[in-house]
């Protein structure tokens, strides 16, 4: 969660501490489709279409080398390059990501009992099958929770061992909202396919840095040149040449959306009261630590602007404010 700040949310009182997961009561009934693409899904794909064309064509030139000097045919790397993205819905490569990439393990049998118990009265209420997806523990003392890969729900350990039932269980809604919009799989697969556009990106940065006795006038030509060629292109193109500038901008903006997406599903399923205790919780902790650090003499320095524009999180007031709204709408 981004750093909450303090407000009048503070003197709104928190859920029930205990028994605050009411049981679903009456028959089970499972959708036969439960997830889809929602708009900030496919706002991310399209933002990163660029990025991972000009990954497509790395890898091409790479395998056309490869054959070039080698032998094995260009399409074979190529090939496997683009069908890999598959394994994000392979359970096996799922769990070597949770494990490796992650940091994730399997819970105690404690932890278990307490995760199951939650997440069957999320699944229930959502008409998903519990067992779809793999629940998942990062031992870490804040409180958080990560949906990932194609049926990866992790939490950390410090969620499991002191959030009640119900507040658990709020948060294990929000990332199912973000399996359900798939939010997921887009964030894991457009991290895959960029990184040959990012790595490609990297080495010409390292070659441009090593290239340090160029004259003045011929750097001065290079660099006419290559703006003349930039500003034809952007005249060109209606300026649309320059939108990867704007890029990280505009995911980090499609990034938030999505966290509220995934708020959203939390309250429809009836989390929203639970959700926003869990924010309350992070708001007196952040108020707690600057209160100490302040009596420490230590100083907070407000978030910038470009920080905040870079955010991949909304902030806690606005998760409250939209959960409100939402309870609001429900009564």
């Amino acid at each position: 969660m981004s750093e909450p700040h303090e407000s009048e949310y503070h003197r709104e009182p928190p859920a029930p501490a205990h028994d605050d997961l009411a049981p679903h009561l009456g028959r089970v009934h499972l959708s036969a489709r439960h997830r889809g693409v929602d708009a900030t899904t496919l706002g991310r794909l399209l933002l990163q279409l660029p990025q991972l064309l000009t990954s497509l064509a790395v890898v091409f030139l790479v395998s056309y080398a490869a054959d070039a000097l080698f032998g094995p045919p260009w399409w074979i790397p190529l090939g496997c390059w683009v069908l890999s993205g598959a394994s994000a819905f392979h359970r096996p490569s799922e769990r070597l990501l949770a494990r490796r990439l992650y940091r994730l393990r399997y819970p105690t049998p404690e932890e278990d009992h307490k995760l199951r118990s939650a997440w069957r009265q999320v699944t229930a209420r959502a008409g998903v099958d519990a067992d779809t997806y793999q629940l998942w523990v990062e031992d870490s003392p804040g409180i958080n929770a990560i949906a990932a890969a194609g049926h990866i729900v992790g939490v950390t350990s410090h969620s499991v061992r002191t959030l009640t039932p119900g507040r658990l269980a709020g948060v294990l809604a929000h990332e199912l909202g973000h399996h359900v919009g798939g939010h997921a799989w887009a964030s894991l697969l457009t991290h895959w396919y960029a990184l040959p556009a990012r790595i490609a990106w990297w080495l010409l940065r390292r070659l441009a840095s090593r290239v340090d006795r160029v004259s003045v006038g011929v750097t001065a030509v290079v660099t006419g040149v290559l703006g003349a060629a930039l500003f034809a292109l952007a005249t060109a193109t209606y300026g649309l040449i320059l939108l990867p500038l704007a890029t990280p901008y505009l995911v980090a903006a499609v990034s938030r959306r999505a966290e509220l997406r995934a708020d959203a599903h939390a309250a429809g399923l009836g989390f929203a009261q639970q959700l926003m205790a869990v924010l309350h919780e992070d708001l007196d902790r952040a108020a707690t630590a600057r209160v100490s650090a302040s009596a420490m003499g230590a100083r907070f320095e407000e978030e910038g602007v470009m920080a905040r524009l870079l955010a991949s999180h909304p902030d806690a007031h606005t998760r409250l404010h939209h959960l409100r709204a939402h309870l609001d709408n429900g009564r």
